[in-house]
């Protein structure tokens, strides 16, 4: 009875490949559909891409529970954030070079995730005073701000970890720092992509799924690390043939 319990639900591997194929999904629609279009069926594909950020989120902060090494998370995280970025601009038609063309969506999530592993060890350092890490938080927060999800993602990924072992507390702050990174959307970028930001929520009841189990397979983490940026650039290509060389969303 007890096993039976246990492999209830979804383990972290099926969680990581809904959030797979809702983000190729995604990608595929930006780069087909490019700029903020409002058909129905366009937006509820955008809908359900929302279920990529908040999985990705959780999990690093699974990940940071879990390692036996942080320095070397970080630097994994770190090295993807940097091929991810060439990937993730070519993807979507944005400057290799950050901040030609707007301060927002200069890099992709890669890049808030490993900072977000540094300021959960920044948390956890046992020498540092409180405001100490307050300032190098904020100071995070602001060399993350460019990035695609902006420093919500490192503030969501903080709030999640802090509250392991409470869901509910997990998902309130989740949806705390997404509202703000909404309000941003609706009033700097676009009234209705704000709005599709808040549909985040659909992950909620997948996430409380997750029965704490990985998966049998290992490899799950490596498929990522190797699906993201080679899917971003498959993307780039057809950005290309369709359009031309041109940006597809904010940043571009």
């Amino acid at each position: 009875m007890e096993e039976k319990a246990i492999t209830k639900g979804l383990n972290g591997n099926q969680l990581k490949l809904i959030a797979i194929i809702a983000m190729t999904l995604d990608h595929l629609i930006w780069v087909i559909f490019p700029g903020y279009r409002t058909e129905w069926w366009i937006v509820g594909c955008h809908i359900l891409g929302r279920l990529t950020a908040p999985t990705m989120w959780f999990f690093i902060a699974e990940g940071y529970h879990y390692t036996k090494n942080v320095k070397k998370y970080i630097i994994r995280l770190f090295g993807f954030a940097l091929v991810s970025h060439f990937a993730y601009n070519f993807c979507f038609g944005i400057p290799f070079i950050p901040f030609q063309t707007t301060i927002f969506n200069q890099t992709s999530v890669m890049w808030s995730l490993a900072w977000a592993v540094v300021g959960l060890a920044i948390l956890d350092h046992p020498k540092l005073k409180d405001w100490m890490k307050r300032v190098l938080i904020i100071l995070i927060d602001v060399i993350a701000f460019c990035s695609d999800w902006s420093c919500i993602a490192v503030m969501a990924i903080l709030t999640i970890a802090s509250n392991r072992g409470n869901f509910k507390k997990q998902m309130q702050g989740m949806m705390f720092w997404t509202l703000i990174y909404a309000l941003v959307y609706f009033f700097f970028i676009d009234k209705v992509y704000g709005i599709v930001q808040l549909f985040v929520c659909i992950s909620i009841p997948f996430l409380k799924a997750y029965n704490g189990q990985r998966g049998s397979w290992k490899g799950m983490k490596w498929l990522f690390y190797i699906y993201y940026p080679v899917s971003l650039v498959l993307c780039g290509i057809i950005r290309l043939l369709l359009h031309g060389d041109v940006g597809v969303l904010i940043g571009s």
